[in-house]
Formats: C-alpha cells, sequence, structure tokens
C-alpha cells in the first residue's frame, strides 16, 4: 500500500468475506451457506474440525463459524484455537444446542466473538456475522495502516496496498535522490501532486521549496509571468519586479501539473530553460540561472499528443527522464477499504466526530462505485458523510444518493409486485395435474417454486410452508439443483 488510501474478486466490489462454515451436520451446513451466501458472503464448508484446522493453516477467512461439539471429532473450541492462531483478526462465532455458560465465557475468553443457539435463526444470524466481520475488518484496517507508517514512512499521503501502487512506491524510492525530470501521468484525482511531493521530500533538496503550478486555464502571457517572472513596467499593472516560480524555487522542486495544456510557444520556453538552466523574466534582457528539479504532470496521453503534433516531440522526451504513471482507482479497487480508513480517521479528528466506524452495505457500495474523480472524489465523499454523519457510525443513508444508487442491488428476495402464496404460485405449475402422483407433484411444485424466488432455497421453503432443512432433502431426493 502506499499512503493515499480504502476488493474479494478483486473486489470487483468490496471483496467477498469469506466465511468457513464448520458444521457435523451437513444439512444444517448447507442451510447455513445459503442464507449467507444471499447476503454476498463467499462460504465454504467443511464437515469435520481436523479439516478446518488444516484449511485454516493454508489459507486465511474473514470469518469462521463452527459447531462447539463436533461429533467424536475435535471440538469448536480447538477451531477457533487454530483460527485464532493463524489469524488473530478472523472473528470466530460458535454454535451450541447446550448454551452452558461456562463453555461460552471460555470461548469468549479465547478470542470468540459471539456464540449462537440452536435452532439457527437466519436473520439473527446475519446481524451478528455482519458486526463481527465489521470488527474484524477495523482490526485488519489498523494493522495495515501501522504497518504502512512503519514501512513508507517519509511517503504521507500515499496509501495503497495494490500491486501497482507498490510499485510506483518502489519506483519513488530510486528516483527520488537523483534529479533526473520525472512525468507523472494520470487521470485527475489520482494523486500526481503527492506523488510529485514524495520525491521532492525523499530527495537532497528536501530541505528547500517545493513549488507547484497549474498550467491548465492560464493564458500564455500569464503562464509566462508565472513561471519566468517579470520586471517592473513590463506590461499594464506590473508596478513592482516579481520571482517567477523557476527563481521562487531555486534549489528546490517545480512541478507543472498539467503540462500537457501548455501552449507550442510556452513549450519551446520550457525546453529553452531545460537545455540552458536559466530563466529570462518578462520585460528583462538578462537571464537568471535556476537550478530546479522539474516534475511534471499531466491526465494526457503525450505521446498521442506529441504524434498529433499538439505537444513537442523534443520537450517530452526531456520531460521523461523516468514515466509514472498511476492507474485510476476503478483498477485498483483492493486500495479503496485502506483510503476509506485513512481518511476516516482523518476527518474524524479535524471535525471532531466520534465515528468509531461504517457497516458493511456501505463498504460494498463505496467499492462498487467506479469513482470517476478517483482519490480525490472519494477523500471528498468520506469527508462530506463524516460532516453529516448522525451516528457513530457511517451508514447507508449517509453515502450520497448518486453513490448509493449506483451500485448493483442484490437479487430481490421477492419484489412487491410479485409477492404471492405458495398456492399461488402453484397454480403457476401447469405442468401439475390430477392424476399426478403426489411425489412428481411435489418436484415439480418446488422446482416453480424455486424459478419463481430465483434460486433463493430460503425464501423458497417460506412460501412452502416447509422447514429449509426439509427443503435440502427434498432437493437431494429429487435431485433438483
Amino acid at each position: 500500500m502506499n499512503l493515499f488510501d480504502y476488493s474479494a474478486s478483486a473486489l470487483l466490489m468490496e471483496s467477498k468475506p469469506k466465511i468457513l462454515i464448520v458444521e457435523d451436520e451437513s444439512a444444517h451446513a448447507e442451510a447455513l451457506s445459503e442464507g449467507l451466501s444471499r447476503s454476498g458472503y463467499d462460504c465454504t464448508i467443511v464437515t469435520t474440525g481436523l479439516k478446518a484446522v488444516e484449511l485454516l493453516a493454508k489459507q486465511t477467512y474473514d470469518l469462521v463459524i463452527t459447531d462447539l461439539i463436533l461429533g467424536s471429532d475435535i471440538d469448536g473450541l480447538a477451531v477457533l484455537q487454530a483460527a485464532k492462531q493463524h489469524s488473530p483478526s478472523t472473528e470466530v462465532i460458535l454454535i451450541t444446542a447446550h448454551a452452558s455458560v461456562a463453555t461460552c465465557r471460555e470461548a469468549l475468553r479465547d478470542g470468540a466473538y459471539d456464540y449462537v443457539t440452536k435452532p439457527i435463526d437466519i436473520e439473527g444470524l446475519r446481524d451478528v456475522v455482519s458486526r463481527a466481520l465489521e470488527r474484524g475488518h477495523l482490526i485488519r484496517d489498523n494493522r495495515l495502516l501501522r504497518q504502512m507508517l512503519n514501512e513508507h514512512f517519509g511517503f504521507e499521503g500515499i496509501v495503497g496496498q495494490s500491486q501497482a501502487m507498490m510499485d510506483i512506491i518502489s519506483t519513488v524510492r530510486q528516483v527520488a535522490p537523483s534529479d533526473i525530470t520525472v512525468l507523472i501521468q494520470g487521470e485527475s484525482g489520482t494523486g500526481k501532486e503527492l506523488i510529485a511531493r514524495a520525491l521532492h521530500t525523499n530527495s537532497h533538496r528536501r530541505n528547500k521549496r517545493f513549488v507547484a503550478l497549474n498550467c491548465a486555464g492560464l493564458n500564455e502571457s500569464v503562464l509566462e509571468s508565472e513561471l519566468f517572472g517579470h520586471v517592473k513596467g513590463a506590461f499594464t499593472g506590473a508596478t513592482t519586479d516579481r520571482r517567477g516560480r523557476f527563481e521562487h524555487a531555486n534549489g528546490g522542486t517545480l512541478l507543472l501539473d498539467e503540462v500537457g495544456d501548455t501552449s507550442s510557444a510556452m513549450q519551446a520556453k520550457l525546453l529553452r530553460v531545460l537545455e540552458g538552466g536559466e530563466v529570462t523574466p518578462v520585460g528583462s534582457n538578462e537571464s537568471i540561472n535556476v537550478d530546479v528539479r522539474l516534475i511534471s504532470a499531466t491526465n494526457h496521453d503525450l505521446v498521442v499528443a506529441a504524434a498529433e503534433k499538439k505537444f513537442r516531440q523534443d520537450l517530452y522526451f526531456r520531460l521523461k527522464g523516468v514515466s509514472i504513471s498511476l492507474p485510476p482507482l476503478r483498477d485498483r479497487r483492493e486500495d479503496i477499504p485502506l483510503l476509506v480508513a485513512h481518511f476516516l480517521k482523518e476527518f474524524a479528528a479535524k471535525h471532531d466526530k466520534s465515528i468509531t466506524g461504517l457497516d458493511t452495505d456501505v463498504r460494498r457500495v463505496l467499492a462498487a462505485y467506479p469513482w470517476p474523480g478517483n482519490v480525490r472524489q472519494l477523500r471528498n465523499v468520506i469527508e462530506g458523510m463524516v460532516v453529516l454523519a448522525r451516528g457513530e457510525r457511517l451508514e447507508l443513508e449517509d453515502v450520497p444518493d448518486e453513490i448509493r444508487h449506483f451500485a448493483p442491488r442484490p437479487v430481490a428476495l421477492l419484489t412487491s409486485d410479485r409477492q404471492s402464496s405458495s398456492t399461488e404460485v402453484a397454480t403457476t405449475a401447469n405442468e401439475i395435474s390430477a392424476g399426478m402422483s403426489i411425489a412428481v407433484a411435489e418436484k415439480q411444485l418446488i422446482r416453480k417454486t424455486l424459478d419463481f424466488t430465483n434460486g433463493n432455497r430460503e425464501q423458497a421453503a417460506k412460501m412452502l410452508g416447509i422447514g429449509a432443512r426439509t427443503l435440502y432433502r427434498k432437493l437431494k431426493e429429487y435431485d433438483l439443483s
């Protein structure tokens, strides 16, 4: 990561939280998995404690849900110990039919997040799972932030754990001590100035000035004066001599932001400065020697611009001693959670707000949004959410409408215009007719109900008026997938 900050499938959205379900009763395990998968979780089932311990040694899960009693196998407390040994931030929820106070206290003392009792209320379990995952997220985020500060001290502000950003930080470390020109390319809001400051801070020029100038929107005469300065009387309103940015940054670093927007005439003047190391103030005949490390940034593809004769190729080669390309935030979604945590902490302190975290749904929505304004937009959104937050946790209603409404919605269990009783569903099953055996009719009814609920087994069981475990047995009996 770098110090700019917030994928479970490359997060396509925020990566799906991975849950390990340890239950020796397979039908019960499948029912739990189905119920939690519908909430967007990636569930893995094992039926023995030994298999669970084996998996925990090989890979990391966000959450483990384990039965306390696992037949003749090792029990849930052993699974809890293994989970905490291999990944302290993995939360563990115990399931027990014997809510022994002593056993539960022992489990909580050993690091379990909570316990639930049989029979399982899936809605209640979802709530416990959501809270457990939230705590795990915060623990991991805090650990990553601490690691980041230790590993990237001196690169304050650059936050990210994606390989792309790690490679960029490595390049910055290598390039910073030299005086070579650097061209930073990337969309607006990706943090180009941040990289430029990191280059300066880690160079031998760190005790001199870092000066930045955005070239976009300035006409040629104003830009020339800003860069090279002017003498008194050089033009109307020039009542005193004024040093330009090159002279002001002498001995330090000058960032020319949006250099791709400069005119052809200004490009020629910049080329002369790079070749001669001197500037001539507007209205003066005397040149001034300057020692400046030049860093340029642009959101344009200068290779294309040079091919189209919109940017001088010779200047492009002079600016591009080393090229750094910053990816848009949508291409490094694995950085979104850490960025959100970073900004949340920053703005909670700035605005004196007691914000302890954010709901899982908020994380998922933020991770799904394409962020056309990149990190700058994310930063502004988090600050606005913190300022307007009414509670100690950021909830879905705190997310701006345009972002909340963009996120793809999960498949609805039943939309309002499709609510129906099991009898109404049965009437659509035209394969069911008089003289049909009960078994065949039952199979057709189950299949039709599953079609109606888009495969939602939990909802299908409710509509059919049977338990989830009964439905699972019927699915196996009738070979329905």
